[in-house]
């Protein structure tokens, strides 16, 4: 009977853990790994400076499938977002990324596009169009005359998705705008951090975080 009793005890605390909801972090309602990169990201949310801290790494959001840190929630209907991105430290990877991302799914393959800032100063808005589908080079993205930006936005109606961006100080200007016709009414929203370079951890303050 003792034993019995032990067992069912190890069972209850299992399922009870199990179905704990996640912690939220901040405006959102989760953090976690997509596509098993090989080092663990994070995302972290200060109270007090109501900043968000993002550490990812990852091998790129490119080709068929994914890998980044991703701090995110459930959004239907039509929404904007918007925040303040500031990479910490000089970097490894020119290409590291931060921004924002609207994804169909939580699979590593899952069809999405994302507002970006490289770390090279690189500003672009590009997308999956199906899942499990290559993403193309130029055909899957626009890019920004301005480089170094400071502020990214993206705004969805209907199916329809625009990016903006500005530098320090200065005003939205659109880059560009796409539709999505693969993208669910509930999609999840968040933002996300990849070092473009498996071996390494990179880092992002977000601020100003704006969801409407």
């Amino acid at each position: 009977m003792r034993t019995l009793g032990f067992s069912l005890f190890i069972v209850a605390t299992f399922l009870a853990v199990s179905f704990m909801p996640a912690k939220r972090i901040g405006d959102f309602q989760q953090s976690m790994d997509i596509g098993n990169p090989k080092l663990a990201g994070s995302s972290e949310y200060n109270k007090k400076t109501k900043e968000y801290t993002l550490k990812g790494s990852g091998y790129n959001i490119w080709f068929e499938r994914d890998e980044f840190q991703y701090l995110f929630k459930k959004l239907s209907g039509d929404f904007t977002v918007t925040a303040d991105f500031e990479f910490v430290g000089t970097g490894t990877d020119p290409h590291r990324k931060v921004g924002w991302m609207v994804r169909e799914s939580l699979d590593d393959n899952a069809s999405h596009i994302s507002a970006v800032a490289h770390g090279d100063g690189l500003t672009v808005f590009q997308w999956r169009v199906t899942k499990g589908m290559a993403m193309r080079d130029p055909e899957d993205e626009i890019f920004s005359k301005e480089k170094n930006v400071q502020t990214i936005q993206i705004e969805r109606k209907g199916n329809d998705y625009t990016m903006r961006a500005a530098k320090k100080g200065e005003t939205l200007q659109t880059i560009g705008s796409h539709t999505m016709d693969n993208l669910p009414n509930q999609v999840y929203v968040g933002l996300y951090i990849c070092s473009h370079n498996p071996a390494k951890v990179e880092e992002a303050i977000v601020r100003n975080v704006q969801i409407k």
